[in-house]
């Protein structure tokens, strides 16, 4: 199982499997008026190697997000909210590069950085992606304060089970 691109597929299939057969499927609220929703999926983007090139990343984040919008019957709202999230990664990963760099061939896990990195670059990624999420849900600048507090309960549930799943599978690459 040395073969990157096979392991990518596996993982990707993973987060695709758990996100729309289980968390789908877990009622998450309410809280107050609001429900909260966890979002594992997106991990695959944050997970991929630096080197991977800005097209492939918007490619996979369209397509994984249709894919998903086919179990939330959510007509393109994932997969605009993936594309976004994979259009910021580069200039996000240039504002929290570490001093020695990035190695370009390594994935951008706890094991090749610090736990401290990666819940920033994770924090920072699913905010930007939850806001975007739930901006284009409801798209319209009336709903502002529905907007924060979804982003914001999600964030917390979403960053739990991203924890959760790198703590348990705790992978290299």
């Amino acid at each position: 199982m040395n073969n990157p691109i096979i392991r990518q597929g596996l993982r990707l299939l993973f987060f695709l499997l758990v996100q729309v057969l289980l968390l789908k499927q877990i009622p998450l609220g309410p809280i107050g008026p609001f429900y909260a929703d966890a979002f594992v999926y997106p991990l695959f983007l944050l997970l991929l190697p630096q080197r991977t090139s800005l097209e492939l990343l918007l490619l996979l984040g369209f397509g994984i997000g249709l894919f998903v919008d086919m179990f939330y019957d959510s007509w393109g709202v994932h997969a605009s909210a993936s594309v976004f999230l994979a259009f910021i990664r580069p200039g996000m990963l240039r504002r929290l590069e570490p001093k020695g760099g990035y190695n370009l061939n390594y994935g951008l896990t706890i094991q090749r950085f610090s736990l401290n990195w990666f819940l920033r670059y994770a924090a920072f990624m699913m905010l930007f992606y939850l806001g975007f999420y739930y901006s284009m849900q409801v798209f319209s600048p009336v709903f502002f304060l529905e907007i924060i507090a979804k982003t914001a309960l999600s964030f917390v549930t979403s960053m739990l089970f991203i924890l959760i799943l790198m703590l348990i599978f705790n992978p290299l690459d």
